[in-house]
């Protein structure tokens, strides 16, 4: 049955393939903007005053709230570390209660982060594991919290955890391919770090099988089937576009430029799907050289 979907952060390079993604399979799409509304598809409101009308979000069936400040697009300044974690806690916050008051029964799915886990060096990670410790960890402890007012109400809550999405056209891989294009293409740090991947069209479509599955709650890992070592990511990149992975970006030196942001691309987190899988979803990408190839074609997710 066609569901009506109401996206946050769907302007962005998930929330944008995910609003293709469920036009294409035959669901309304309402999309929550900031800005003052411009076509009936859209709903305004204002997380940081934490203000939403119900009202706009009666008939819906599910929410997928992706909106918060992105955690790589700007230094680490203690000021910045604010914005991260309030954008997160106010739209989730805003959210949650917004959705009790209405009293429909609607699916949340609520992001997250595998930053959660925190740097675990060989340790595999699931939905199981303890929380780690450090900002990021905080922050999506306090982002899953948020949603409580959701659960108090009775609803269906589910967190994806999502890993590095792998896409040409935005994210991580996108400046790795602009790296690598000039030669800088090779181990961040030591290169041993788990990178729990994820292509971008089995980040949509797990989002999608998240809405679809109310009976799945808490956490869940949305990563690829198997984390790869940054140093793989790196060579088969490399190996993909002509230019070998060779020269090595020091620590000191990633942590100069990105500040706090560095622990996030120096810190291991070997994250599996455990939850996912056994729900019945099927990755398109199993591999890390399938999901790279995807990335680079920049086909719309399908």
């Amino acid at each position: 049955m066609p569901q009506r979907v109401a996206i946050t952060g769907s302007s962005g390079l998930i929330g944008g393939a995910l609003s293709a993604f469920l036009r294409g399979r035959g669901d309304d799409v309402v999309r929550l903007v900031r800005r003052p509304v411009a076509s009936p598809e859209e709903v305004q409101w204002d997380p940081e005053a934490r203000r939403l009308d119900p009202h706009d979000l009666a008939g819906v069936t599910a929410v997928v709230h992706l909106a918060g400040a992105g955690v790589g697009d700007h230094r680490w300044t203690p000021a910045y570390q604010q914005t991260i974690l309030a954008s997160r806690v106010d739209g989730t916050t805003t959210i949650a209660r917004t959705l009790a008051v209405l009293g429909e029964p609607v699916r949340l799915v609520s992001s997250a982060a595998v930053g959660f886990y925190g740097d675990r060096g060989e340790e595999v990670l699931t939905e199981g594991s303890t929380m780690g410790e450090g900002f990021l960890p905080e922050v999506v402890r306090a982002w899953e919290a948020a949603a409580q007012p959701a659960r108090d109400a009775g609803l269906s809550v589910v967190h994806p955890r999502t890993g590095i999405v792998l896409s040409a056209r935005g994210g991580a891989l996108a400046r790795m391919v602009t790296l690598a294009r000039r030669g800088l293409n090779g181990p961040l740090g030591s290169g041993r770090q788990w990178w729990p991947w994820i292509s971008l069209r089995d980040t949509v479509a797990g989002l999608a099988h998240l809405v679809d599955h109310p009976e799945l709650d808490g956490p869940v890992n949305l990563v690829g089937p198997a984390p790869d070592r940054q140093i793989e990511v790196a060579r088969e990149l490399g190996r993909q576009i002509g230019r070998p992975a060779v020269l090595p970006a020091p620590a000191f030196g990633i942590r100069l430029v990105l500040g706090g942001f560095a622990d996030e691309v120096l810190t291991s987190k070997r994250v599996v799907p455990r939850r996912l899988t056994a729900s019945g979803f099927v990755h398109q990408d199993q591999t890390l050289e399938s999901a790279l190839r995807w990335a680079l074609s920049d086909q719309p997710p399908s």
